[in-house]
């Protein structure tokens, strides 16, 4: 599957339907963000079953603010509705591959358990 545009107008409803989205937030004149860019098409034609989702930075600086976008490439991933990754600076292939197992092999009963029994959202 290719990758989506993500924008003011998709992005909730991307995030609340999808049950695995993974989030570049990126901009054109970015060297690294360039480097990985073929990295993240690759890794979203091998896995089909999750949303590989692009936030141009500069086309959508409402997005980068409410998500503290400051450095990019910045990658992260969201599964159902809850953000469990969120980090700058561009992966290389097997690194994201281990990322997506990772994202994949998280107990999301346990989370919720955790999230309900400190409200606050510290760990």
């Amino acid at each position: 599957m290719a990758t989506v545009e993500l924008t003011k107008g998709n992005f909730e409803e991307t995030v609340t339907e999808s049950d695995i989205v993974l989030i570049d937030f990126w901009a054109a004149w970015c060297g690294p963000c360039r480097m990985f860019g073929p990295v993240y098409e690759r890794a979203a034609e091998r896995h089909p079953d999750i949303v590989f989702g692009k936030v141009d930075t500069e086309a959508q600086p409402e997005l980068a603010a409410a998500f503290w976008i400051s450095s990019i490439p910045t990658l992260m991933a969201v599964r159902d509705r809850t953000v469990l990754y969120s980090q700058p600076g561009a992966l290389p292939p097997q690194a994201l591959e281990e990322l997506i197992g990772k994202i994949r092999d998280v107990d999301m009963d346990d989370v919720r358990r955790k999230s309900a029994a400190d409200p606050t959202g510290a760990r």
